[in-house]
């Protein structure tokens, strides 16, 4: 079943971190690797996905911290591990303190893949 069309709605905007994660990713910047943003698979959108490296990763705001998002996350997380795609979830504060360490666990994460 695919996603309800709203998510794609919501997802057509980046919030500022995705987006400036985005303009770090887009157009193989990183290790030559293409990403597509807000990438449908099953019920789920993806913010980042790499279809060579069967790489998702994922900007988590401050939403994701209550309980029933986590649980929420670790399903989805399981489902796309069952489908083989690996998930790399960072923190959107990391994306605005530490970017370069960020980009730098998406590299290790493509190089091992």
């Amino acid at each position: 079943m695919p996603p309800d069309p709203i998510i794609y709605q919501r997802a057509a905007r980046l919030t500022p971190p995705e987006a400036r994660l985005w303009k770090c990713l887009k157009g193989g910047k990183v290790g030559g690797h293409w990403f597509r943003r807000q990438h449908p698979i099953g019920t789920y959108v993806l913010d980042f996905y790499c279809v060579e490296a069967l790489l998702a990763v994922e900007v988590d705001g401050a939403v994701h911290d209550t309980p029933e998002q986590r649980d929420r996350d670790r399903r989805r997380t399981a489902w796309l591990n069952a489908q083989g795609i690996q998930v790399l979830r960072f923190p959107a504060l990391s994306i605005r303190d530490n970017l370069d360490g960020v980009l730098a666990g998406i590299l290790a994460a493509l190089s091992g893949r």
